[in-house]
């Protein structure tokens, strides 16, 4: 079980490396494309739009086909619509490929989660957060190569291209000797084919939603507010992705011990409201260093917050796990769908200061909302 352990952190990782690259490249397919705040933040509502378009179909997707044929197939398809898009010039054009990535990456989003849920089924050890910090890892160095690149002035279409075909490769090393886990028990009957949301998921995303959207708009625009706000190099601005990611990767690698000493609920309330205390940094920063340092307090407040819901939904119990993970992300994603347009509005309207200071009343609703994570009678 210890190589068990071992493969799904590694596809965590694989897939953080696959969903990543494009994320430090969107300032300049912005300038590239010449889009507004505005503009971009309709074109970013493509990949939440693809992956709201599966994700009521996702758990019978994942039951016929099974979590690792899933991800061979599709987790390809995350990493060549990322390249198409920096040689795809045209608002439509990436618009377009951010919805076929959102495809790609919603499912293969959901049957890893679910995967990792059945090894800790199967194995009675909690490995959950701890795949979700390698995910972090991945993300954290694919930023770190994308800023170093951007520092060089690599053209995207040089650096995505290149990245290719190395990722799909890793995608067959890692994933081909997968075995197949059994599902976790679950007291409901068969499979529907359609995920509807539960009071018992909507009270999940209740509390997940803040920590999920605040990471979601720190991957689009923090560096476009360092951009912004400040006058620093290229490179100084590209760190505040990574400040945000190498805090919420070392927070998820170390959880699981805390998790299991303090509870969910008690680590979950201290984490949120440190996350809090670090938006009000950030928001209030009167230099670069100062945001950055409000990033990194905001990634260790929401390491393991969006973990903590998958997990709560893997273990309702009252229907299959992949039911349960597919409705929180649906609802959840639901909500992502508009938050693009609304925080690229309020930024072109106000700045991106003010679009970050829309997220800390959706942090204190996860402080407030941190009991839904206790188990279910």
């Amino acid at each position: 079980m210890f190589s068990t352990h071992w493969r799904i952190i590694a596809l965590f990782f694989t897939h953080a490396l696959a969903a990543g690259a494009i994320h430090t490249r969107i300032p300049d397919l912005q300038e590239l494309i010449g889009l507004t705040e505005g503009q971009l933040g309709l074109v970013l509502i493509g990949q939440p739009l693809g992956a709201l378009s599966m994700f009521l179909f996702s758990s019978a997707i994942v039951e016929r086909f099974g979590p690792r044929r899933m991800i061979l197939w599709l987790l390809p398809i995350v990493v060549i619509t990322a390249a198409l898009a920096t040689v795809l010039l045209n608002p439509i054009a990436l618009f377009v490929l951010l919805a076929l990535n959102g495809v790609g990456f919603s499912l293969t989003n959901i049957a890893m989660n679910v995967e990792a849920d059945r090894v800790e089924a199967a194995t009675s050890a909690r490995v959950m957060n701890t795949c979700h910090g390698a995910w972090s890892v991945g993300f954290l160095l694919t930023s770190l190569l994308g800023a170093a690149l951007r520092g060089l002035h690599v053209a995207p279409a040089i650096h995505l291209w290149a990245l290719a075909p190395v990722l799909i490769g890793l995608i067959v090393l890692v994933v081909l000797p997968m075995p197949n886990m059994p599902p976790r028990p679950h007291a409901g009957g068969a499979v529907k084919k359609l995920a509807w949301p539960t009071w018992a998921t909507m009270g999940l995303v209740a509390f997940g939603l803040g920590a999920g959207l605040t990471e979601g708009a720190s991957r689009a625009w923090s560096i476009i507010y360092l951009r912004d706000a400040f006058d620093v190099a290229p490179f100084i601005e590209s760190l505040a992705l990574p400040a945000l990611l190498l805090s919420m990767a070392g927070g998820r690698l170390v959880a699981d011990r805390f998790i299991d000493r303090y509870g969910p609920v008690r680590v979950a309330r201290s984490l949120s409201a440190l996350a809090v205390l670090g938006m009000l940094a950030i928001v209030l920063a009167p230099n670069a260093y100062a945001a950055l340092a409000g990033f990194l307090a905001v990634g260790i407040g929401i390491c393991v917050l969006f973990p903590l819901m998958l997990s709560a939904a893997a273990r309702l119990g009252d229907r299959p796990a992949s039911q349960n993970v597919a409705a929180t992300t649906l609802i959840f994603q639901l909500v992502n769908l508009g938050a693009p347009v609304l925080i690229g509005s309020v930024a072109e309207g106000f700045g991106v200061r003010m679009a970050f200071a829309m997220l800390i009343p959706l942090l204190v609703l996860t402080v407030a909302m941190a009991g839904q994570l206790r188990p279910k009678d």
